[in-house]
């Protein structure tokens, strides 16, 4: 998958997001390092919850409307 990435140079580092993925934030040193850490961040975002690691809760999953 393609994704729009957007990087700002913010004193010595480098902050990237993309609008694609919200939740999808990072920073880097470089503009390659950020663009690296903006795909694992994008991957950990992407990745379904495992909600069995949960500790002895009651879990509800329900679909709404906004």
């Amino acid at each position: 998958m393609k994704y729009k990435a957007t990087f700002v140079k913010n004193g010595e580092w480098w902050i990237a997001w993309t609008d694609d993925v919200p939740g999808a934030i990072t920073q880097g040193q470089t503009l390659e390092e950020a663009g690296e850490n903006l795909k694992d961040a994008i991957s950990e975002m992407l990745k379904p919850d495992d909600l069995s690691n949960l500790p002895g809760r009651e879990i509800v999953l329900e679909e709404i409307e906004v």
